[in-house]
């Protein structure tokens, strides 16, 4: 997938640079955490991939956010 590509359906920058779009929340089955969904679009190979709502929707020590909505 191209950057122009990724672009056009990504709902989320990484700090890193990389695109990315929320495909939905999740309930951990074993603890019940709360869970973000997403995909992983550019720049390496797509992938999905799940992290707890609190880290996907952190902060870093400098207080940016972790992922940045587009």
């Amino acid at each position: 997938m191209t950057e122009a590509d990724a672009q056009k359906i990504a709902t989320h920058k990484h700090y890193k640079g990389g695109l990315y779009r929320v495909i939905g929340d999740a309930t951990h089955s074993e603890t019940g955490e709360s869970m973000v969904v997403y995909e992983h679009l550019w720049p390496h190979a797509r992938g999905l991939w799940v992290r707890p709502s609190e880290m996907f929707n952190g902060t870093l020590e400098d207080g940016s956010p972790r992922f940045s909505r587009l």
